[in-house]
């Protein structure tokens, strides 16, 4: 490739600058067209569910919709991936979860949260155990102590393999001495429906995924995994207070790819900041039994990183 004189680059540095001009008005601009929300899950899920209700409060405070779309398959991987191929303009933005922290440590994905500039987090969530209403189970207890009589017969779903609830559903296996048949699902929607059709025994889940099946009269809520009993589950028991050293759960915000302008970041940031505020997105995150847990993008970056650091160490111990 042939090199510019001196007066080649001077001559073409003009144009080079009215560039990069062009490219901050737009950022400056954004967003002038819809913004696809990008939700590495199945629909009818936590992901899903927050991911709406974050369009649906939008639309106040952006000039342009937010179209939500279902990307699910491969514990998230597959949607997150398509953010990341995306041009980083701030127009494909994704609902960034829990997996992105666990993936890597078991070399399914080639990418990181280092290739993403956080957004904000939304909601975090304990794990949970749920089973249809017919089931023998009653109490926690006795789940626990028919798996221990039945090593490997009591079928266990979640929402994929290296999933959030997959590495819950371990470790309370670990910390309980039990064995479980692990049937992994594209979501925890699917997996929900399988356990309503007996397809499988029990679904490690949050309990707002599982929330409209639960009041529905169709499952129970054995114990969730959570420091403490919350709101809309105050009845149901914590592994920790029955003795189980076991307190996990997922965290879902959004992200865009690392090379994103950062006024367009910002724009996206205040937009967010408007729209947690908003008595009806609280209010849809309530009525779902998910947990708002705010934090801006410096934060949640913070937060992603001590949780790679949790789950590098877990998966290591239980050999996933």
């Amino acid at each position: 490739m042939p090199t510019l004189t001196r007066a080649e680059f001077l001559a073409l540095a003009p144009f080079a600058a009215l560039g990069l001009a062009g490219a901050s008005a737009r950022a400056a601009d954004y967003p002038t067209r819809p913004v696809e929300l990008v939700v590495p899950a199945s629909a009818g899920g936590g992901t899903d569910i927050l991911a709406r209700a974050y369009a649906d409060a939008a639309r106040t405070h952006s000039p342009q919709p937010f179209v939500v779309l279902n990307r699910g398959g491969a514990s998230g991987a597959i949607g997150m991936q398509e953010v990341l191929n995306a041009r980083p303009d701030g127009y494909k933005v994704s609902v960034v979860i829990a997996e992105l922290a666990i993936l890597p440590a078991l070399n399914q994905i080639r990418f990181s949260a280092d290739d993403f500039r956080m957004v904000a987090r939304l909601n975090a969530d304990p794990a949970a155990i749920v089973v249809r209403t017919e089931a023998p189970w009653k109490t926690i207890e006795e789940f626990l102590a028919d798996a221990k009589r039945r090593p490997g017969e009591i079928s266990l779903g979640d929402s994929g393999v290296g999933s959030i609830w997959h590495l819950s559903g371990a470790l309370m296996a670990e910390k309980t001495g039990t064995r479980f048949l692990h049937v992994p699902y594209p979501g925890s929607s699917p997996g929900l429906l399988a356990l309503i059709g007996g397809h499988v025994d029990a679904m490690c889940t949050s309990p707002g995924e599982a929330a409209a099946h639960i009041q529905g009269g169709k499952m129970r809520l054995l114990a969730s995994m959570a420091e403490a009993r919350g709101p809309g589950y105050e009845d149901v028991p914590t592994l920790k207070e029955r003795g189980i050293d076991v307190v996990i759960g997922t965290w879902r915000g959004l992200g865009v790819p690392r090379a994103t302008p950062s006024a367009v970041v910002e724009t996206l940031g205040a937009i967010t900041r408007q729209v947690v505020e908003e008595p009806g997105f609280r209010e849809a995150l309530r009525r779902s039994n998910l947990g708002f847990a705010y934090a801006n993008g410096a934060d949640f970056d913070a937060a992603i990183t001590r949780d790679r650091t949790l789950f590098r160490e877990l998966i290591g111990r239980l050999n996933l």
